[in-house]
């Protein structure tokens, strides 16, 4: 009885096969670009403006020359994710069920359990507002937090109900914000003492320097894989970028913006020739992933930079209910009290902005999940059920908010997302190397560059898990 249960709960459905469909022709750079810049958007709401400031503010310029190999660790795995979207028009989660429905159905629930608590974003840039405000007056720093975190997600969550293209309008803040704070972050390391530090801060970034009377506190070992694995977005919000491609209506995705309705993807006809569209895409592939990645790059620096100017030399570290305040005096060295009200504005429109894109990516997730497993469920449209899972999402959020500082569910959840990474990193490697010229057509396996470098990319993903496991239970 209970085999023949577990074998009708894991009957899911089978996935029809491709579509023959031409490739649509690129429309040109202007129009194509942006989904690597909401990548590099939303990566800004963790690694740069929380995890690398602290480490630097405590550790000074010890974990420095991690910053690079972590950030560059995330560009193939990147471009191959957005790979299978733009050969397919599929999200990379239909590719994972094509790979293995079971597979695919462990790793839906373990991401489900990893966003549980992504609310915590919201809380912390609730922290900013808080600080900016004191306001709601008389409440305590957790309480002010909550309230801005909770007004904020109700605004976004309205935005998101109610907007006719959510991708563009995800799109258009993202670049505001992103544009605001770059230009910000510029000006604030024009300063003389933060130009003062340039010289050593450059060479650290290839050669450790540990700070005398900075001992090693072992209950950062999870702040540093959290910073490791948000050099960039890390864990399951690296996914979210096929979606985003998929919004765009990159490569075959075009096509699914004219059929939203049409659950499987599309493929050029086996007899017909790759030809220059497909090299033109995978360069925009490349390129669009490399505005992310190299962008965030070069602003993490900066509020690397940043922190060990100023919060370095005063013990200053970002993190319970001031998570995203004491990083305000980058903006004050320039500007004064205005400077650090902006900074507090920017830093809190980053970490809610995080919250709605998340949540969307997230909906967008189970709604593919659900209408590929289940075909019963096909019933409801797309739109149907992102709208069921935006209600839900947003009333879990809400309550494991109340939990801990934003800090601590951050965390979690990155250790949940890492573990994830080692697994579905190989899995793409596999799709798109193996089995996508066998789904699609033969010539759409990507270089063997590409390959190498997301072989690569797995081995150091599976060493950097191993090496946590060891230190965080005392293997060695």
């Amino acid at each position: 009885m209970t085999q023949d249960i577990k074998e009708r709960a894991f009957k899911l459905a089978e996935m029809a096969p491709l579509k023959p469909a031409p490739m649509p022709r690129f429309p040109g750079w202007r129009a194509a670009l942006g989904p690597g810049v909401v990548w590099m958007a939303l990566a800004q709401g963790s690694g740069e403006l929380i995890w690398w400031p602290y480490l630097i503010a405590k550790y000074g310029l010890g974990f420095l020359f991690l910053l690079i190999p972590a950030c560059l660790l995330q560009y193939p795995l990147n471009v191959q994710i957005g790979h299978y979207t733009a050969m397919t028009g599929e999200s990379i989660w239909q590719g994972f069920v094509r790979l293995n429905r079971r597979f695919a159905f462990v790793l839906w629930i373990l991401m489900g359990i990893s966003f549980l608590w992504f609310g915590a974003f919201a809380s912390a840039g609730g922290t900013a507002l808080a600080a900016m405000t004191d306001w709601p007056r008389g409440w305590s720093p957790r309480q002010q937090s909550l309230f801005w975190g909770y007004l904020s997600i109700g605004l976004f969550f309205i935005a998101l109900r109610f907007s006719n293209r959510i991708y563009i309008l995800i799109e258009r803040l993202m670049f505001a914000v992103a544009a605001l704070t770059l230009i910000g972050l510029i000006v604030a390391c024009t300063h003389p003492d933060v130009l003062s530090r340039l010289p050593e801060f450059s060479a650290a970034l290839f050669w450790p320097e540990w700070p005398a009377n900075r001992p090693w506190d072992h209950g950062d070992i999870t702040k540093l894989l959290t910073a490791v694995t948000f050099a960039g977005l890390g864990g399951f919000w690296t996914l979210f970028y096929s979606y985003w491609l998929r919004e765009k209506g990159v490569g075959m995705a075009a096509h699914h913006l004219k059929e939203a309705h049409h659950l499987e993807g599309w493929t050029l006809p086996p007899t017909s020739e790759a030809g220059p569209e497909l090299g033109r895409w995978r360069k925009f592939l490349w390129m669009d992933s490399g505005i992310g990645v190299v962008g965030n790059l070069f602003t993490t620096m900066m509020t690397c930079l940043l922190a060990y100017a100023l919060l370095f030399p005063q013990g200053l570290l970002p993190e319970q209910y001031q998570l995203a305040v004491v990083q305000a005096t980058f903006f004050e060295v320039q500007w004064g009290p205005l400077g650090r009200m902006l900074f507090l504005f920017v830093a809190a429109a980053f970490l809610a902005d995080t919250w709605m894109t998340t949540i969307d990516a997230v909906c967008r997730i189970n709604t593919d999940m659900v209408l590929q497993l289940f075909p019963k469920c096909r019933d409801l449209d797309r739109k149907a059920w992102y709208r069921r899972f935006l209600y839900a999402f947003t009333a879990i959020t809400l309550l494991t908010m109340l939990l801990d500082a934003p800090g601590t569910l951050i965390q979690f959840s990155a250790v949940i997302g890492f573990a994830g990474t080692v697994v579905f990193s190989v899995a793409v490697l596999y799709i798109n190397h193996r089995a996508l010229p066998r789904w699609g057509h033969p010539t759409y396996a990507p270089g063997r560059a590409a390959g190498a470098g997301l072989g690569i990319a797995c081995v150091v993903y599976f060493i950097l898990a191993t090496v946590y496991v060891g230190i965080q239970f005392h293997l060695w």
